[in-house]
């Protein structure tokens, strides 16, 4: 028997199990709201039986370790889900800045209130586009009207800084979009290095028989964070207890609490950054994550509608000018080109024109000034088909540029919002799992302390009765 001594100290340790019980309860209930906690438990175990002449005895119960909750499959599953979301929400805030920044220009709609000829704001391209063939037809009606050519000087201006000025959006887009994939990078290497130290941590805290639970919320915490800005891949160090080598695009860049290499943004030569490991040079192909989000956008859509606007400047540069430049103004003059410059970054109208509009072009005989056959022409051009853009007119392509836009971003909208519901459903499951549950806490709690009380008059008897056996040995 582990007589009154024995049951002394079953009946203390109990307390000490049921205190500890309380004390983990009140974590969980303190946390109730903590970002990334995940539930604890005691794990309580009876202690080893001792041999009697009536058979095996016990000697009560005791505390085998405080337990955190979780699921390391579903854990993986959010993993991959925010990095698949990280991807989709960094499209999303790309596209939408370029609609944001470029609406006007693009599609017209912005506010018009006013229609001064030297407004090139309340109009986008497509207006712009508009504008300046009607006032070719309306210069072939009347070749010789001096109002008639300074509109269609006027309106060749406008058209040209809206141009211009979608091209500096699109540039000043990219080098933001640019700056996004540097902060996303030295944001993951902060994250890389911090894991790797927590590693450490939670290794020496193990090593010691001892949990590491608020280290791994910490470090769960940070994988999840990592994972919105690249798709990783991690796996459980052997030997080394909890701690994770972390992988990206195939190189291992942490390993136990060793940061092996680190990323860094890099420009291969054409101005648009991509990622590789910053020791071994390596360049990654990444797979999700709102880096790569950041990058498909900006490489993919939004080079795409920069392309087509430039290419859509650069062929109405080619097109006004082979018609016009040969053409002879009502003076007489021939060879002046209609437009100067290249593409949408530099078109501009020809200045000798801006000075003296007289000097348009728009006469197919140097002898007969009210020969209206160039304006002509050039009027046709709003419904003749263009090899260079992909045989279409100049409204239909730039309205199948804005319909692109505007596609891959209907797209991004969509993609985000089946991923916020797929995360909400595997958060769920993991709070489910995970997550602290005030009312099972509450109930957690007052079974604690009924035990707890137990146990303390379990003492007291124990006592009464070691009295009573002192006072029966002084008898």
């Amino acid at each position: 028997m582990i007589g009154l001594f024995g049951m002394l100290n079953m009946a203390s340790q109990s307390l000490n199990t049921q205190m500890t019980g309380v004390d983990v309860t009140g974590q969980n209930l303190a946390n109730v709201n903590t970002t990334g906690y995940q539930r604890q438990t005691v794990d309580i175990e009876t202690n080893p039986d001792i041999a009697t002449g009536f058979g095996p005895e016990g000697t009560g119960a005791g505390v085998a370790s405080i337990q955190q909750i979780s699921d390391a499959l579903l854990n993986s599953q959010v993993q991959s889900q925010q990095s698949v979301s990280g991807y989709w929400n960094s499209q999303q805030s790309a596209l939408q800045s370029a609609q944001t920044n470029l609406d006007e220009y693009l599609n017209g709609t912005a506010s018009s209130s006013s229609s001064s000829a030297n407004d090139t704001t309340s109009t986008g391209l497509s207006a712009q586009l508009s504008g300046l063939f009607s006032d070719f037809s309306s210069l072939a009606t009347t070749p010789t009207s001096v109002a008639a050519q300074q509109a269609v000087v006027n309106q060749a201006q406008n058209l040209a800084t809206t141009f211009n000025q979608v091209n500096s959006q699109l540039d000043q887009l990219n080098t933001s979009l640019n700056s996004s994939v540097t902060t996303g990078v030295s944001s993951a290497n902060e994250l890389l290095s911090n894991i790797a130290s927590l590693n450490g941590e939670i290794n020496s805290a193990e090593a010691d028989g001892g949990t590491a639970n608020s280290l791994l919320d910490t470090r769960d915490q940070d994988l999840a964070n990592l994972s919105q800005l690249v798709n990783i891949q991690t796996s459980t160090s052997t030997g080394t207890g909890s701690a994770v080598n972390i992988s990206i695009g195939g190189q291992t860049l942490v390993s136990g609490a060793q940061s092996l290499d680190q990323l860094q943004a890099y420009d291969p030569g054409n101005g648009q950054l991509q990622v590789k490991t910053a020791n071994g040079g390596v360049p990654l192909t990444l797979t999700g994550g709102s880096i790569q989000g950041t990058i498909d956008a900006r490489d993919g859509t939004l080079a795409t509608l920069q392309s087509n606007v430039n290419t859509l400047a650069s062929t109405l540069i080619t097109q006004v000018n082979g018609i016009e430049s040969p053409g002879y103004s009502p003076t007489g003059t021939t060879g002046t080109a209609f437009f100067t410059g290249t593409g949408a970054s530099d078109i501009a109208v020809n200045s000798t024109l801006v000075n003296n509009p007289a000097l348009l072009q728009s006469s197919a005989s140097a002898s007969s000034p009210s020969d209206n056959s160039v304006a002509l022409q050039l009027a046709d051009l709003s419904s003749t088909t263009q090899s260079d853009l992909n045989g279409q007119t100049f409204s239909a392509s730039y309205a199948a540029t804005v319909a692109s836009l505007g596609n891959a971003l209907q797209t991004a909208n969509d993609q985000v919002t089946n991923q916020t519901a797929v995360a909400t459903m595997l958060q769920t499951q993991q709070s489910d799992v995970s997550g602290v549950n005030i009312d099972q806490e509450m109930t957690n709690l007052m079974g604690f302390q009924r035990a707890y009380e137990a146990s303390a008059q379990l003492v007291t008897t124990i006592n009464t009765m070691m009295g009573d056996t002192l006072t029966m040995k002084t008898a």
